[in-house]
């Protein structure tokens, strides 16, 4: 039996039947659940490591010091005997709470940033758009580092200072997408039908502006989790002995000619967990393009 044309295809008089593009969503993407996997696995780290190690991540048995990683030591065990995947599990709850209050800063600021640029008028945009200029002329992980050394070194502040470095990205996305949404056709038909500045932005700006938002905060969550590992490794994040990515490495450097592990396999989970984070990106934004 032949198709409906009328089904999924446009017809025109004395023309052929042309197929209409279907937008495929998030749940018909294989390429979104392959990079959501292993992140949803590294998210189960952060809320219950210890169904993942049997181990303590912070006591040690000395006399199973340096041990190269195994059947019962997946990533080997310290200087002190501690089991190194352990320590990565339960690193990763401090590290990406660090990470979460960074991002929810730069959204929630750039946001406000962005909205006001794109609707308070040209005096609003100009000054909201050469803040941001200014932001984005110094280097990120220069202005995180003002600020963790301006206060005392630790989470909060960590998070805080590489927050305010990502206002400027957020407030520039949020921004163009206002200004792309703000011009079509059902924006001026909720503003006809009586609704206020508010009641629009909220109810139909938004949505329909959070695609790249979205895609942008999967982006800006892997580069927290690099500043925050490189600002730990410097010594400005969880004091010892607790468990965090970028102490690990920092821990495990002055045995990298004798056990490669402690920093070659922390190392690794890092920088999968950011590409495997800028994939979720890209696909996000493939997904929800219009």
């Amino acid at each position: 039996m032949p198709d409906d044309p009328g089904r999924g295809a446009a017809v025109l008089p004395g023309s052929s039947v042309v197929p209409a593009r279907r937008r495929r969503g998030p749940l018909h993407n294989p390429s979104l659940w392959l990079t959501a996997v292993p992140l949803t696995v590294v998210a189960a780290w952060a809320l219950t490591p210890d169904l993942f190690t049997p181990f303590s991540p912070l006591d040690g048995v000395p006399g199973d010091n340096f041990r190269a990683p195994d059947a019962e030591h997946l990533f080997g065990t310290d200087h002190l005997g501690r089991d190194v995947f352990t320590r990565v599990v339960f690193g990763t709850r401090q590290t990406l709470l660090t990470a979460g209050l960074a991002v929810l800063i730069g959204l929630v600021v750039g946001t406000i940033v962005g909205i006001i640029a794109a609707t308070a008028g040209r005096a609003a945009d100009a000054t909201a758009m050469r803040l941001v200029d200014v932001l984005l002329a110094v280097p990120g992980f220069l202005i995180s580092l003002v600020i963790v050394t301006a206060f005392s070194p630790g989470p909060i502040s960590l998070g805080v200072g590489i927050g305010i470095a990502s206002v400027a990205s957020f407030a520039r996305v949020v921004r163009s997408e206002v200004l792309r949404v703000r011009n079509l056709d059902f924006i001026e038909a909720a503003f006809l039908n009586g609704g206020t500045s508010w009641s629009v932005i909220t109810r139909h700006i938004l949505p329909n502006a959070s695609g790249p938002v979205l895609a942008l905060l999967a982006v800006d969550l892997g580069a927290a989790i690099l500043a925050i590992s490189g600002l730990g490794f410097l010594g400005f994040g969880a004091p010892p002995p607790t468990p965090e990515w970028g102490l690990l490495i920092a821990e495990g450097r002055q045995y990298l000619g004798s056990a490669w592990w402690l920093t070659t396999l922390p190392g690794l989970v890092i920088v999968l967990t950011v590409l495997l984070l800028a994939t979720l990106g890209r696909q996000l934004l493939k997904t929800f393009r219009i």
